[in-house]
């Protein structure tokens, strides 16, 4: 009996000591994950002044010691603007994601506690946007706003909370079925009592997930609208206006007017997309990731 107990016991504590290994692996790249982005925010605060600083003798200089992404047509710094450009791309990625999320609470509580009604009216609209062209939604809503960063961040948050919407629906009306809302219901609750004080609580984890894994989309759209021309201000060096500005220097043999942009981006949206996946990783106990 004490022979057989021995090998239950070593492989329970194997399997403990992984899960704590996948555990701090994750935690650990969240860790770098965020510690990357913070420093490009920073970094790009910092480069704002020298982003916008012309140095007519040195135009569209390649990559160098001296300037590591090269330099524009007017012989400013790339790499500094390039910095300032994920910085605003960051922010407006920021503010977007937090609205949409915001929303999607708001209607995923509004579904689970105001009646059929509701629900279905809900529904019918979250339908109704995935249904929609997302691009071309986006491109109207911006256009119709008449651009500018303001802009951006209404268009991109209008369009980006149905999706979480229909996830957090779905949790929210398993927290309305549970029995600790029906006692609250019999004590006299109100519909928007239980809302707020059972089932907002409960959508916490997924409402932090979902915003942060909608904060790559938002990026990305930003710099698409932006390269379209609907996007931020021209003069201000988002990563769209920079991919749009050198276009027209390509065939001349300037790659790396986009091609470095372009790749930073991937780095920082793959980056806040990993932060997203550990996040998931570790509120979920059931992902397999731990």
């Amino acid at each position: 009996m004490a022979g057989s107990a021995n090998p239950s016991s070593g492989g329970d504590r194997v399997k403990v000591a992984v899960q704590l290994d996948r555990r701090r692996r994750t935690l650990l790249y969240t860790g770098l994950s965020v510690t990357v982005v913070l420093a490009v925010v920073i970094a790009g605060s910092f480069a704002v002044d020298a982003a916008s600083t012309t140095q007519l003798a040195g135009r569209n200089l390649s990559p160098s010691w001296a300037h590591p992404f090269g330099t524009d047509r007017l012989g400013r710094d790339m790499f500094a603007r390039v910095l300032s450009g994920l910085r605003l791309s960051l922010v407006v990625g920021v503010s977007a994601a937090a609205i949409s999320g915001v929303l999607a609470v708001l209607m995923a509580c509004a579904a689970a506690v105001g009646g059929r009604v509701v629900d279905r009216a809900i529904t019918w609209v979250v339908d109704l946007f995935l249904a929609l062209p997302h691009l071309v939604l986006l491109i109207l809503l911006a256009f119709a706003l008449g651009g500018g960063t303001r802009a951006v961040i209404i268009a991109v948050a209008i369009t980006h909370w149905p999706s979480l919407t229909r996830v957090l629906r779905g949790h929210a009306r398993h927290v309305v079925s549970s029995d600790y809302v029906a006692i609250s219901r019999q004590l006299g609750r109100g519909r928007w009592w239980i809302a707020r004080r059972h089932v907002a609580p409960q959508l916490l984890g997924h409402f932090l997930v979902g915003t942060v894994l909608l904060f790559p989309h938002a990026i990305l759209h930003e710099a698409a609208l932006s390269f379209l021309g609907l996007g931020v201000d021209p003069a201000e060096p988002s990563i769209g206006v920079l991919l749009a500005e050198s276009m027209r220097f390509l065939s001349a043999g300037a790659w790396w007017l986009a091609v470095l942009p372009g790749l930073c981006l991937l780095v920082v949206v793959k980056l806040v997309d990993a932060i997203g996946e550990n996040v998931r990783a570790l509120l979920d106990p059931r992902s397999h990731h731990l």
